[in-house]
């Protein structure tokens, strides 16, 4: 009766696919599975490189990015699909408790490196050098001469920036320009004499990427004076001036990271992190914060 019941039984393991506890479940680790990620449009250059070579590293490790506006990125991140986000600010108090409230840990976020924002105009354009002054006016609808161009009028890392650090509160001016992104005002400014375009310096920042060099040759950077060097001295947002704190229009990037375990999300930052990620950064002209800055003096031999 004994050997009757013991076949039975084995029968129906055979049936079932097997005497196991449960299904086999494909977990999640550093280095395999997939993660959705949010990410302001104005860094897509630089990210797209990072993502490259982060997933040539770790083949079985895969990150869908999605490049919207910096709001519709925090708003990514309150959904459950999206597990990071890489804006230009990190959590408020209140946002923190929001996370703390809704999903029982605080997500992680930290400053990756600091990049410029870039003043553009056509090649054609007479006025290449500009005071801080000549921006708010322009952006302000004071001086009705040029055009500035945004990428977008609300809702972008840029424009907050322009709004907050340029203006110092104030509402951008109703002739301000909004374009669909960032490529949107490069491609504007390079047809229009009177732009005056205003984008992340990674978009032009490469000599060496095939498509911030063919940006570099349709539109001019501009230098705008230096509010800290005491007399007229005009910069652009190469890493020096960043580092050294002469362009005077700089922002962070930070990454927000949901994930309270040891997944893709985690390697991804440490990546972005450590050297090879803090290269990239160096690389696409912005100034990792993760690595020291060495300026050293040279002599050029005629």
């Amino acid at each position: 009766m004994t050997g009757k019941c013991f076949l039975t039984g084995f029968l129906v393991c055979l049936a079932l696919g097997g005497c196991k506890s449960g299904p086999k479940i494909n977990q999640e680790t550093p280095t395999s599975g997939t993660i959705n990620i949010s990410v302001d449009e104005s860094f897509k250059p630089v990210i797209d490189s990072q993502i490259k070579v982060f997933e040539s590293s770790w083949p079985d490790a895969h990150i869908i990015v999605h490049y919207r506006s910096e709001a519709q990125c925090l708003r990514d991140l309150t959904t459950d699909t999206t597990r990071m986000v890489l804006v230009t600010r990190g959590l408020t108090e209140e946002e923190i408790n929001f996370y703390k409230d809704s999903f029982h840990f605080k997500p992680n976020f930290a400053v990756l490196a600091w990049d410029g924002i870039a003043v553009i105009v056509n090649p054609s354009a007479k006025d290449s050098v500009f005071e801080i002054k000549d921006l708010q006016d322009m952006l302000s609808g004071k001086d009705t001469r040029h055009q500035p161009v945004m990428d977008g009028v609300s809702a972008t890392s840029t424009v907050r920036y322009a709004m907050d650090s340029i203006l110092h509160g104030q509402p951008l001016g109703k002739n301000v320009e909004a374009a669909r992104g960032s490529e949107a005002v490069v491609n504007y400014v390079a047809n229009n004499p009177r732009a005056v375009g205003f984008i992340g310096a990674t978009w032009v920042g490469d000599p060496t990427d095939p498509v911030d060099t063919s940006f570099i040759t349709r539109v001019k950077v501009a230098a705008v004076r230096c509010t800290t060097c005491g007399g007229p001295t005009y910069v652009k947002p190469y890493q020096a001036n960043i580092a050294l704190h002469r362009y005077p229009l700089v922002r962070s990037l930070y990454y927000i990271l949901k994930e309270n375990f040891s997944g893709v999300g985690n390697n991804f930052v440490n990546f972005l992190q450590y050297e090879r990620g803090q290269l990239i950064f160096r690389k696409a002209y912005l100034v990792p914060a993760g690595m020291s800055f060495q300026l050293r003096d040279a002599q050029i031999s005629q």
